[in-house]
């Protein structure tokens, strides 16, 4: 296999897409192989880098069907349950908490309005 092509930031050929990109046009990749990377330098840091597709062989992206939203629906629902309490916080559990904020300070009182 040959090495794949670099190029620098903003200097990619046009027919070419990041996956972000391709996912902003409403496509995915699509099985496709890597056809290109891109590279960002920094300094003092190694180069930021992305694989590029291309944009004519990328297929349209799945639809959501009924069960993938109830499942993203219950994934969802599951990290704002807290595992103590079993009460729907409302918001994202905090994983360093593991629990939500009344149950991990439940000795703290609430904010005076």
């Amino acid at each position: 296999m040959s090495p794949l092509p670099v190029y620098r930031w903003r200097l990619a050929p046009d027919g070419l897409a990041t996956v972000r990109q391709l996912r902003a046009a409403g496509l995915r990749p699509g099985g496709q192989e890597v056809v290109a990377q891109v590279e960002r330098p920094r300094r003092r840091r190694p180069p930021l880098v992305a694989f590029l597709y291309r944009i004519d062989r990328a297929m349209p992206v799945r639809p959501m069907t009924p069960a993938r939203w109830a499942a993203l629906a219950a994934a969802n629902r599951a990290r704002r349950t807290c595992p103590t309490c079993r009460r729907d916080a409302g918001y994202v559990i905090p994983a360093r908490l593991g629990e939500c904020v009344p149950c991990a300070f439940p000795d703290s009182e609430p904010y005076a309005a």
